[in-house]
């Protein structure tokens, strides 16, 4: 960190020697000059930490001079110089702002000690007013960062940053395909082009503050007696995919920005710079989403109609056979010259087919209305024991072995307990149904995220993959006296349920079979 630098004034070449000296050899940066005119031009072209002035000088009193450098130089901390220490004078030191007053004769430590003193009490003013200025941006963030639309976001940072920061223009530029764009502006239009000014902040990423009557460029100097403007900061704000030029003008009315004013600038153009970046994305992301959900509405409904058309077209060959053959038996029945027991024997066979079609339809019934209504607590574990039950003789005679592995103290589901009944029944006779010569099955219940989970396993030849993929769709069988209803009406109870049925990936045994409905808490 560079040392401060400290001018010194006073028409009296051996104060100034001393002073110089004195100051040196405490390790400050020191120009000492002794006429009040050159101390002027001095500081109108190089910073300046602290000014030490004599009070009696003969072009200039010291507090003549403290006047015009604060107007060039607001944050200069100033101590002054006197051989009359009176109170008049202590007190005409405050009232014209002085941060400190050195009586001479005085000793090396007395001024050294006035001088730190001075720039620490200039430094805390800075540092409380830099905490004023920053404090409303708490709030100025919040308020930008909670809009999501980019082009009110625009909006509201021109406005805040107008009142914020004591502006009669802002404007706010971003950099794309190596071409700067305007994308926002309040007060008098900047005619002039500003490509140089905004290519040099966009390549050097540092903020620029220019003040009328002190710069050195003649365009930019141009620029703010054009518009009227007494101060220019230029603040690059290189983020996200593009970056962006933010800058602020300040009318010749108003004190010129400072170091805090430009603190400010930077880190609310930058705080609004992430919040527009960040509505832009969540702009993009909203319209994928808009598009994603389009498309699965899309994909869904032609689902829908595909899943309807099969349907459609499975309903229309499992009613027709049987139609068709009932149609055929009574045309035969109509010829009079047909045998009476030819006729009875017709008659039988059309009873068969319509039995069968008055089947189908129920079971169609039976997978559109699932119904899962008087729904009580039932345990699992029963139903399990009770399937086995009633299976017993048929799995005796067909030699399929059954294991259990049932987790004690299920918690019970709320369900029809017939309902559920059935879906077992059905899961575990399509397993007896490929295991003619004997075999195993195996069932298991568990309790997982909070659902109870029944597990039913065979050793049977197992599913293959692209039958599961059509498994649970209805007239979808591979028994030749099929209806191809069960798993779809156990899809639709257990569905009913909230709950869900599955076919799990085959591992070294055959089908498996998940089945899993969510948990009842009983107080």
């Amino acid at each position: 960190m560079a040392e401060p630098v400290i001018l010194i004034v006073d028409d009296e070449v051996g104060v100034t020697r001393l002073c110089q000296r004195l100051l040196d050899r405490a390790g400050y940066q020191v120009v000492a000059v002794n006429r009040p005119h050159e101390g002027i031009s001095f500081l109108e072209k190089q910073h300046v930490d602290l000014l030490l002035v004599d009070v009696r000088m003969p072009e200039m009193d010291g507090f003549q001079l403290l006047e015009i450098s604060r107007k060039l130089q607001p944050e200069l901390a100033v101590v002054i110089m006197t051989g009359y220490g009176t109170v008049d004078t202590a007190v005409e030191s405050l009232r014209k702002g002085a941060d400190g007053m050195v009586l001479k004769p005085f000793s090396g430590a007395e001024l050294v000690q006035s001088i730190e003193q001075a720039l620490r009490e200039k430094q805390r003013e800075h540092e409380i007013q830099r905490l004023r200025v920053l404090r409303p941006l708490f709030d100025i963030s919040e308020s930008l960062f909670t809009e999501k639309n980019p082009e009110r976001l625009r909006n509201l940072f021109l406005d805040v940053a107008c009142e914020h920061l004591s502006c009669s223009h802002v404007s706010f530029y971003s950099e794309e395909n190596d071409q700067v764009k305007l994308l926002g502006e309040r007060g008098v239009p900047l005619s002039q082009n500003l490509d140089d000014l905004l290519n040099q902040a966009i390549q050097t990423n540092r903020a620029l503050m220019m003040v009328a009557g002190k710069t050195d460029d003649p365009k930019i100097q141009k620029l703010l007696e054009d518009h009227g403007l007494g101060s220019l900061v230029c603040i690059p704000v290189v983020l996200g995919r593009n970056p962006h030029v933010v800058i602020a003008g300040r009318g010749i009315d108003r004190a010129p920005f400072n170091t805090a004013d430009l603190e400010m600038s930077a880190v609310l153009s930058r705080q609004a710079m992430i919040a527009l970046e960040n509505a832009e994305l969540y702009s993009e992301l909203q319209e994928h989403i808009r598009q994603v959900e389009r498309s699965q509405q899309a994909l869904l409904q032609a689902e829908k109609l595909a899943a309807v058309g099969r349907l459609t077209a499975s309903i229309a060959h499992e009613i027709n056979n049987p139609l068709q053959s009932v149609r055929n038996c009574l045309h035969l029945i109509g010829h009079g010259d047909l045998p009476e027991e030819s006729k009875k024997n017709y008659l039988v066979l059309a009873t068969d087919e319509l039995d069968r079609l008055m089947n189908t339809a129920k079971r169609m019934l039976d997978y559109y209305r699932p119904g899962a209504i008087d729904r009580k607590p039932v345990d699992i574990n029963d139903l399990i024991h009770r399937v086995l039950q009633l299976m017993d003789a048929q799995l005796r005679k067909q030699k399929v072995i059954t294991h259990l592995d049932l987790k004690e103290s299920l918690p019970a589901v709320l369900a029809v307990g017939n309902q559920i009944q059935q879906v077992i029944l059905n899961i575990v006779l399509n397993a007896l149904d490929v295991m003619p010569n004997g075999g195993e099955i195996f069932i298991a219940s568990d309790i997982r995220d909070n659902h109870v989970i029944i597990l039913i396993e065979d050793t049977g030849p197992g599913i293959q993959d692209t039958e599961g993929e059509s498994i649970f769709e209805p007239f979808v069988s591979s028994k030749e006296d099929g209806l191809g209803l069960g798993l779809t009406v156990s899809y639709g109870i257990i569905t009913a349920h909230g709950g869900t049925l599955e076919l799990l990936p085959q591992q070294n045994r055959g089908a498996r079979f998940q089945i899993r409905l969510p948990e009842e808490r009983i107080a």
